[in-house]
């Protein structure tokens, strides 16, 4: 087989399908056989002069198709239609936000979805057929992969909004340190899911609104529902933004105001005490002339004419409201 053919389908019409055993039976295969489903990893050497051997696609399309980074988007092809999605990354040890491109050729009798890592999306449509419970056709395949990727952010979604609620507790325990980092990288995280959802919620709006053969009217109504999900996913992204933004905004007043506050107490003792060195400077210089000098109870008069110096001063503050 060829290195980097993940599976090779014949559907069957009937919610199943039969696997293609060999590089030669791929190679032969006709549309009179049923619709074909190739999977494969564009990485692979092999995986590309395939595609140039079966002239689906033109140097120019090829080299789209098997490009590193994509962006959302449905375009025509000589033979039919490429259209590039992306799916939140599920695999171990990864970020979901690092969305894992999928392309697909689409014409009337085949389709051809390439990636790189690992989709656990096109893994379930494949458990489908297995179960004799999946598409029947090129347009209930397109729209079953379509709404898998779509329907697996949901997880992702919801545990961005559970963190943004641990960090608006977080707000309401002065006691506790706030994580600003982790805010941080949140918003990293939305924005960059934000980037790829937006173009892609346009593809399929482009689908919908379109005319394709291999698209049927009655599957319109299904990518239809999950163009609808896609924008509820966006507005929650969108929402998770702005309260991400309230939070960081609510965290930099509230240590804007412990610091003022700081800096007012340190502005009243400084005002306090302003008097008092003074005085202190003043009668600590080495010269003649200083007045109490012979008197033994000048050093104890002067500590009370302090305190009442600065009793006055804080009960001047008092009635100012400055204290």
């Amino acid at each position: 087989m060829i290195n980097g053919l993940l599976h090779a389908l014949v559907l069957d019409e009937k919610g199943g399908a039969r696997a293609i055993q060999s590089s030669e039976d791929l190679h032969n295969w006709q549309p009179e056989q049923g619709k074909l489903w190739v999977h494969m990893d564009y990485s692979q050497t092999d995986v590309v002069n395939w595609l140039k051997h079966c002239e689906l696609l033109t140097d120019y399309e090829l080299e789209s198709f098997t490009a590193d980074e994509t962006r959302p988007r449905i375009t025509q092809s000589a033979n039919g239609h490429m259209l590039f999605l992306r799916g939140v990354n599920l695999n171990p040890a990864q970020s979901p936000e690092d969305m894992v491109s999928v392309r697909l050729f689409i014409n009337e009798n085949i389709v051809i979805t390439s990636r790189k890592r690992r989709l656990l999306s096109i893994d379930d449509v494949l458990n489908s057929l297995k179960d004799n419970k999946g598409p029947c056709s090129i347009s209930e395949l397109v729209c079953a992969i379509t709404q898998k990727l779509t329907s697996r952010m949901q997880s992702v979604i919801n545990s961005l909004d559970e963190t943004l609620d641990g960090f608006e507790e977080e707000i309401d325990e002065p006691s506790k340190r706030f994580d600003n980092q982790a805010l941080s990288q949140l918003r990293r995280q939305t924005i960059a899911l934000k980037r790829y959802l937006k173009p892609q919620k346009e593809a399929l709006t482009t689908m919908v609104n379109g005319h394709y053969e291999w698209l049927l009217d009655d599957d319109k109504a299904k990518l239809n529902e999950t163009t609808n999900l896609l924008i509820r996913y966006l507005e929650e992204l969108d929402s998770s933004i702005e309260r991400a933004q309230i939070i960081q905004q609510t965290v930099t007043n509230h240590v804007s105001e412990q610091l003022n506050q700081r800096m007012y107490v340190m502005s009243v003792v400084a005002a306090l005490f302003l008097p008092l060195g003074f005085l202190t400077g003043l009668l600590g210089v080495n010269v003649g002339g200083i007045p109490g000098t012979d008197n033994p109870y000048a050093f104890t008069l002067f500590i009370v004419f302090l305190v009442i110096l600065t009793g006055g001063i804080g009960v001047y503050f008092k009635n100012k409201k400055w204290l």
